[in-house]
């Protein structure tokens, strides 16, 4: 396992330049898969583990199954103090009756100064711990002021229940926003954002805010200098939940056009030679981008997280890089 240093300008930590998802756990996965899917990641030196407050209301769960079993999972387990965990909070329903949804009306709670103090402190208790190391803001919500938002994240910092906050699902103008806004409080700004990033990328589309674009990865590499407070780059559905090695798996969130399914075919033919499967070439390939990001996987066994591990310290040699970064019909398939 490798690590990189994340922060906000006043707190950083290392963390496993690999986290953990865990939405499934609790519900899809069951306890006895997930602690042991936890218990191998810990042994295989991962310290980054991810949650959030609302998982699964899709499927049957009510929302903190994932926080409450990892919560009973570190109070058996113990080492709290070699783990960075993270959650979000703002897209719980607002009216229990109603369900999520990522079109109007959502439903979200939003990002209000009240949700983010209660729902903080509900998810350490959920959690079984005095502190967390990462929250994010799990939608930007456009309804509130920012300031509140970003004050509210702001003063939990400086009370210790949260060591650095981020946002997710969100425009890059909002991060830049969010984070002056934090420079004129005096309080520490975003220090992570955690987007949808993978080999294949949607067609550009107004509205799609969600996804990692070359202009965020540029502003994250701009960050880390005197006045301008680091901010790292956390990257969900990696491998968009199977499709680059199942066919039977849908391609969702605009990426099913003619270019993905080139990637794909490219993505696997590059793996084949290079001896590793295309999951692991994707990861590999985003932790050794110019600017990495740090991948969010959910693997739903042992197995598959070994997959995932074997992707650590896999480093893509640069014709290798070349050739997955080319345009496809630049990059012909081997024969």
């Amino acid at each position: 396992m490798r690590y990189r240093t994340i922060g906000n300008g006043r707190t950083s930590f290392d963390v496993s330049t690999i986290c953990l998802g865990t939405m499934q756990m609790g519900t899809k996965i069951d306890e006895a898969t997930s602690f042991a899917i936890l218990d191998r990641f810990v042994e295989a030196g991962g310290t980054f583990i991810d949650t959030a407050n609302n998982y699964s209301f899709w499927d049957g769960g009510y929302g903190r199954d994932s926080e409450d079993l990892l919560g009973r999972w570190l109070a058996s387990r113990g080492g709290r103090d070699r783990l960075r965990i993270a959650t979000k909070l703002g897209a719980a329903k607002a009216d229990p009756a109603l369900p999520l949804s990522n079109t109007a009306p959502t439903n979200f709670q939003g990002l209000g100064a009240s949700t983010i103090d209660w729902e903080a402190r509900e998810s350490a208790k959920h959690l079984g711990v005095d502190h967390l190391d990462v929250v994010y803001g799990h939608v930007d919500d456009l309804e509130t002021p920012l300031a509140e938002t970003v004050g509210a994240f702001g003063a939990l910092q400086e009370e210790g229940l949260i060591g650095v906050a981020g946002i997710s699902n969100v425009a890059l103008w909002r991060i830049v926003e969010a984070r002056e806004e934090a420079i004129r409080q005096g309080i520490a700004p975003y220090g992570l954002v955690q987007q949808q990033y993978s080999y294949v990328y949607p067609a550009p589309k107004l509205g799609r805010q969600n996804f990692v674009t070359p202009e965020l990865l540029s502003y994250a590499a701009s960050t880390g200098v005197d006045g301008r407070p680091p901010l790292a780059v956390t990257a969900y559905s990696p491998l968009h939940q199977g499709a680059f090695t199942r066919s039977d798996k849908n391609l969702w969130g605009g990426v099913n056009h003619p270019t993905t399914h080139a990637r794909i075919a490219l993505l696997r033919e590059v793996a084949h030679d290079a001896g590793a499967t295309p999951n692991q070439v994707a990861l590999a390939w985003l932790l050794g981008r110019e600017v990495p990001v740090i991948p969010v996987a959910g693997p739903s066994s042992v197995a598959q997280l070994e997959e995932v591990l074997g992707a650590a310290e896999l480093d893509l040699d640069p014709e290798v890089r070349a050739r997955l970064d080319a345009d496809p019909e630049e990059a012909p398939l081997a024969a």
